[in-house]
């Protein structure tokens, strides 16, 4: 006698295939996202004869998918490197697993490779085995770090580095003092302080764009999607502006990620607020992406864009500028009734 009950169907998991970049036995699957069950109708029997649809293509909402897989409806993210749906975020990107499993050997093998061509192959989802030079070349260009990628081939855990007993003098001493540093016998220089300054200016990181899709849909939909991928772009550029700060550098590789995972965002939020600074009631996300407090809670911020505004305010209040242009005084406060 059967051991299972009339009525209740089991439910089926289809698990993707393996990357067919990715050998076997790799340790480069990682976890797939999260998907949830969707209620549906009761479960019905399939007639003899009837084959049911593989994938749960071209079952509608009326039709069998008691207890299926439903994924989400929003647009999936592509691999910034072939175009493939990613993953998930490798080394800073959005990529695909064989995206990232060759990026990962690449790194750990120290592998070079040449182009047969010139330097200009397409890379896209069927021709990425085609030349490896010309899809590692675009690998680094769409933002893969190399610094992500572990090179003791261990999987897991954390690596374990050991502290050097005494911390190197850094270039540039700190913290710094607001005003002139005051020299006995002599007369107040202020040449650290401006050595400093000076150094920052030159790894200003250059001005950013979201390059919004233009053949994308109508809607808020898109801005999310744009406000994300700027966000990342963001990210990757503030990490290498922060290897140019002296004496960041000098960190071990796990104090590095501590101090960026700790203040990441508050890094983006003042990214923000200084390039709004010359606007009046706006929030300069990218120099082509400008939104007023209704258009960024549109886009999902929330109530994050009116807080945004306001510390915007309050920093025009205080006549700052990014390097030396006067910046417009805010309006004054309505009357009080």
């Amino acid at each position: 006698m059967s051991s299972q009950v009339v009525g209740i169907e089991p439910l089926y998991i289809k698990a993707e295939p393996a990357s067919p970049d990715s050998p076997k036995g790799s340790s480069e699957t990682e976890t797939e996202a999260p998907v949830t069950l969707a209620p549906g109708p009761a479960p019905t029997r399939c007639l003899p004869g009837h084959k049911e649809e593989e994938d749960g293509e071209g079952a509608g909402p009326g039709e069998q998918g008691g207890g299926k897989l439903v994924l989400s409806s929003l647009p999936k993210r592509l691999c910034l490197v072939c175009g493939d749906v990613a993953s998930g975020y490798h080394y800073g990107v959005a990529s695909c697993e064989a995206c990232k499993a060759f990026f990962k050997r690449t790194i750990q093998g120290s592998i070079e490779y040449s182009c047969p061509a010139s330097n200009e192959c397409e890379i896209t989802k069927r021709r990425r085995k085609a030349c490896q030079a010309c899809r590692f070349t675009k690998c680094l260009r769409v933002g893969m770090l190399k610094e992500g990628v572990r090179l003791d081939r261990v999987r897991g855990g954390r690596q374990k580095y050991k502290r050097r007993p005494e911390v190197d003098p850094l270039p540039f001493p700190g913290p710094f003092p607001a005003g002139p540093l005051a020299v006995a016998g002599g007369p107040r220089k202020t040449a650290p302080v401006n050595a400093l300054v000076s150094h920052l200016l030159v790894v200003e990181p250059e001005k950013l764009y979201a390059m919004p899709d233009p053949a994308g849909p109508d809607g808020h939909l898109p801005a999310v999607a744009t406000l994300c991928d700027l966000f990342d772009r963001e990210i990757v550029v503030t990490i290498s502006w922060a290897k140019s700060i002296p004496g960041f550098s000098s960190l071990s590789l796990s104090d590095q990620m501590s101090v960026l995972q700790s203040v990441w965002m508050e890094v983006l939020v003042l990214g923000v607020a200084q390039r709004s600074l010359p606007l009046q009631d706006e929030l300069a996300f990218a120099e082509d992406l400008v939104l007023d407090e209704e258009g960024a809670r549109a886009a999902g911020l929330g109530e994050l864009g009116a807080a945004l505004l306001q510390l915007v305010l309050r920093l025009q209040a205080l006549r700052l500028g990014g390097g030396g242009e006067e910046v417009p005084a805010p309006p004054p406060p309505p009357a009080a009734r």
